[in-house]
């Protein structure tokens, strides 16, 4: 039985550098021979059913962009029940009053959630940070553009990170079958 991924594509359609059209996305991805397609925003967010582990889908995506669509992008895949699990687990909900302020970095590999581990330690003013198995959850109360903790995150993990805000995971969310959340 095929299961629920979501691909989230870094980098692509950000200003006029890196374009991909979503059509585009979604043709490669069913020429791969993934079922029931579908992209979120224009910002690199694809949701599919495959049998292909989530790391094999990440590399066969990778190459496609580069190789079809002339877009080198990292690309990060988590399964639905990864999705429905940083969901569920929520360690910031009492305080991330706002999901467009509050951000899910995911790791593209998970052995550097120890590169974020001191970040836990520091006093982040009224930002807050949280760690998950595979993601760090983020709480920038005066916005992304204006957080220190955003920035120090993205320094640590530089290409091996990339981030949605909560209101994107949880319509993801929705689309692999997990509701509201």
């Amino acid at each position: 039985m095929n299961g629920w991924q979501v691909a989230l594509i870094r980098g692509i359609n950000v200003g006029k550098a890196k374009r991909v059209a979503m059509a585009d996305l979604r043709a490669m991805l069913a020429d791969f021979g993934y079922g029931d397609v579908k992209t979120l925003l224009n910002s690199g967010n694809a949701v599919f059913t495959t049998q292909d582990a989530p790391g094999g889908a990440a590399a066969r995506i990778e190459e496609g962009l580069a190789t079809r669509l002339g877009v080198p992008a990292r690309v990060v895949v988590l399964t639905g029940e990864e999705v429905a699990a940083l969901v569920a687990d929520n360690p910031l909900r009492e305080i991330a009053t706002d999901p467009s302020r509050y951000l899910v970095a995911v790791l593209a590999d998970p052995a550097d959630r120890r590169l974020l581990e001191p970040l836990t330690e520091r006093d982040w003013g009224a930002d807050a940070l949280a760690l998950g198995e595979r993601v760090a959850y983020l709480w920038c109360a005066g916005g992304i553009l204006e957080s220190r903790l955003s920035e120090a995150v993205g320094r640590a993990l530089r290409d091996g990170v990339t981030s949605r805000n909560w209101a994107t995971m949880l319509k993801l969310h929705a689309l692999v079958g997990g509701g509201a959340g």
